[in-house]
C-alpha cells in the first residue's frame, strides 16, 4: 500500500487530516522518520501491521489508540481505552497553571485519566508535589505509569476517590491544603453524549458524561475542595465552550474571582477562580454559598 493511497483511505473514511495521519501511521509501523516521508510517496509499504492500522483508522477508531502513545506539552504519554486521549486544549491549562503555581508549592489534579495535567505541570515545577486523583483502576494504572515515564512519579500521590461523593475532599485531602487545584472533568451533557464524533465512542464515557447540564462534577468538587484551597490559591477547570460560564458562576457562588479563558480558537475553554480571603469558612459556610449544591451530590447512574 502506497502513502499516498493510504491518504486516500482515509480521507474517504472521513478523518480530517489524513496527510498527517497516513505519515504517523506508517512512520510508527514501518520505523520511517517524518523527514523521510516526503519522498516516498510511490513506495509500496509491505507491512501486515500497517494494513489493519489502516483499517482500524478508516472505522474511525482514535489514531492514538491505535499507536499507544501521543505527545502533550513536551512530554510522551501511553495511552489507552481507560483514559481521555490529552487534547491541545489541555496543553493551555498546564501552560497557565505552571506560571501561576510557585516552585515548591503542592497542587490537585481531579479526574487525572492518563495524569497529563498534573505531570506535565510538575515537570516544569521541580520542587512542587501533586496528588492525583481518579475513581477508575484502569486511569489509576496508566497515570502511574506515565509519571514513571516522564519522572516525577515520586512527587506525584496518586489516589482512588469518587470525587461525586460526600465527604470526597477529606479522603484526598486529609488535613491538608493546596496552593491550586486543577480539573478536566466531565463536561458533556448527558443528551449530547449521542451526537459525538465517531472517535470519541472509543474513549470511556464516563470521562465524558458531565450529567443533565455536564456540571456535576464542578458542584461536587466546588463543595468538597473550596476549603482545601490556601488563601491566595486557585482552582483552574477546563470546560466546555456552551458551560464555562456557568462553572464561572458557580465559583463565583463560593466567592472565588471568576475569569473564563478562551482558547486558541476563541472558544470559552478554561475558568479561573481565585481564592481570596476565605480562610475563615469552614466547608458548611461554603456549601452555604452555592443554591442546589446537595442535589448534585452524586451522579444517579455512572454510564
Amino acid at each position: 500500500m502506497k502513502y499516498r493511497e493510504i491518504i486516500s483511505r482515509l480521507a474517504s473514511a472521513g478523518v480530517e487530516d489524513p496527510g498527517f495521519e497516513a505519515g504517523v501511521l506508517i512512520s510508527h509501523f514501518c520505523g520511517i522518520s517524518a523527514a523521510a516521508l516526503p519522498l516516498m510517496r510511490e513506495e509500496d509499504f509491505e507491512n501486515a501491521e500497517l494494513f489493519a492500522a489502516v483499517e482500524r483508522r478508516c472505522g474511525r477508531y482514535p489514531l492514538q489508540y491505535i499507536i499507544g502513545t501521543w505527545d502533550f506539552c513536551t512530554e510522551v504519554y501511553r495511552v489507552s481505552p481507560d483514559c481521555l486521549i490529552p487534547r491541545p486544549e489541555t496543553e493551555l491549562l498546564v501552560e497557565r497553571a505552571a506560571a501561576m503555581i510557585p516552585d515548591g508549592e503542592s497542587f490537585l489534579d481531579l479526574c487525572t485519566g492518563s495524569g497529563c495535567i498534573a505531570v506535565s505541570t510538575l515537570a516544569r515545577l521541580p520542587h512542587s508535589r501533586a496528588v492525583a486523583v481518579d475513581f477508575y483502576d484502569g486511569a489509576l494504572a496508566k497515570a502511574r505509569e506515565n509519571a514513571l515515564l516522564n519522572g516525577v512519579g515520586e512527587r506525584l500521590d496518586i489516589k482512588k476517590c469518587d470525587l461525586l461523593a460526600s465527604g470526597a475532599g477529606e479522603s484526598v485531602c486529609g488535613g491538608e491544603n493546596f496552593f491550586a487545584l486543577l480539573s478536566n472533568p466531565p463536561y458533556v451533557k448527558s443528551a449530547d453524549m449521542a451526537c459525538l464524533d465517531p472517535e470519541l465512542y472509543a474513549e470511556p464515557s464516563t470521562a465524558l458524561d458531565g450529567g443533565e447540564d455536564g456540571l456535576i462534577f464542578y458542584r461536587s468538587i466546588l463543595r468538597e475542595f473550596a476549603p482545601r484551597i490556601k488563601d491566595g490559591g486557585f482552582m483552574l477547570f477546563e470546560a466546555g465552550y456552551d458551560t464555562a460560564r456557568d462553572v464561572a458562576a458557580i465559583g463565583e457562588g463560593y466567592g472565588f474571582d471568576c475569569e473564563v479563558i478562551p482558547d486558541l480558537s476563541g472558544l470559552d475553554r478554561m475558568i479561573l477562580m481565585s481564592k481570596k480571603g476565605l480562610s475563615h469558612l469552614d466547608a458548611e459556610g461554603v456549601i452555604g454559598f452555592s443554591s442546589g449544591v446537595q442535589a448534585y451530590a452524586r451522579e444517579p447512574e455512572r454510564v
